[in-house]
């Protein structure tokens, strides 16, 4: 499919592998709309970075912890153009176990990783209609499919958001395809996690390149129709073990 000209919303988008996903679409031509939260200094530079590209880039700001402010962002984004697609991938990364999380922790992590998500699609899905066409990806994580005692309340929101993708592919189809990608690792944490045995733990004994990120999320921004429901692990073997 020809995506070149087409506006596409990535939440998260300054910084990271957000900055690096919206760096890919721009190189395949599509216009960005970035969402934001506190990173502003960050998303413009991402935006200079995107414009630079020759495509057109627009900011938006706000809290995916506040359902008021998330259930505008589509409308916000329409004001610069139809969209294409929508890429969930901001997220709350905090390593906490069962016995340390509180009922806050647990309610930020389903508020950011999984109900934003549900807005998000449930807004595009409205404004797209009947047009044929749409994409959703959603970011998950090889821990949602594999999980374990740490990262728990990540964990189970990037579960429960796999299986939202699943049943959105259901329910919109044929016009809009979902597919999520779970990464493994990509970048160093976020939350400053030890990183001297993340690589034990992966067959391809590597972190990813992130042009990588770019050349699955553009597969399925660009690849057949056909395929929705799928969730691609870009995590060089650490699922399986």
């Amino acid at each position: 499919m020809a995506i070149e000209g087409r506006n596409i919303l990535i939440t998260g988008a300054a910084v990271r592998v957000g900055r690096a996903m919206a760096l890919a679409v721009a190189d395949a031509g599509c216009n960005v709309v970035i969402h934001y939260y506190r990173s502003e200094d960050e998303a413009k530079k991402t935006r200079d970075d995107v414009r630079a590209r020759g495509v057109e880039c627009y900011l938006i700001q706000g809290n995916l912890a506040d359902p008021d402010d998330v259930a505008g962002f589509v409308d916000k984004a329409l004001k610069f153009g139809p969209l294409f697609a929508l890429v969930n991938s901001a997220s709350l990364f905090q390593n906490y176990y069962l016995d340390d999380t509180t009922l806050k922790i647990w309610e930020m992590h389903m508020a950011v990783n999984l109900r934003a998500p549900f807005l998000l699609c449930q807004a595009f899905a409205r404004a797209s209609g009947n047009e044929p066409g749409g994409r959703i990806v959603n970011i998950l994580d090889w821990r949602a499919l594999r999980p374990g005692a740490d990262h728990f309340a990540y964990t189970i929101s990037k579960a429960g958001l796999v299986a939202m993708t699943r049943s959105l592919a259901v329910a919109l189809a044929p016009n809009i395809t979902v597919n999520g990608i779970a990464f493994g690792a990509i970048l160093p944490p976020s939350d400053g996690g030890d990183t001297e045995d993340i690589l034990e733990s992966v067959p391809a004994k590597r972190w990813a390149d992130l042009d990588e990120v770019g050349e699955t999320l553009l597969f399925l921004l660009k690849g057949p129709t056909y395929i929705t429901g799928e969730i691609i692990h870009l995590a060089g073997g650490r699922q399986l073990i």
